[in-house]
């Protein structure tokens, strides 16, 4: 049997796990460890510029395919229900 003080030390390491989820769920969507992990090397003027095209490239198709979901000319996504 787990005494309190053990029962509210597990308590605050879920809640540790799951700050700790939402944070690294957020820097994945700012992008933030794609930018860490291209600070690790050196990158040629050349391949930069390829990657920032294709990035280019990437951001005008999403948008454009948002701006067709908003238009409703193709099927938005169905959203999963959570099993919560």
């Amino acid at each position: 049997m787990l005494t309190r003080e053990e029962d509210n030390a597990s308590a605050r390491q879920r809640q540790q796990c799951r700050a700790l989820r939402v944070l690294k769920k957020k820097m994945r969507r700012e992008g933030l460890f794609r930018e860490m992990k291209e600070g690790r090397a050196y990158e040629k003027p050349s391949e930069r510029r390829v990657r920032e095209k294709a990035q280019a490239i990437s951001r005008h198709r999403k948008a454009a395919h948002k701006k067709l979901q908003r238009e409703g000319l193709i099927a938005a996504p169905t959203r999963k229900a959570s099993a919560r």
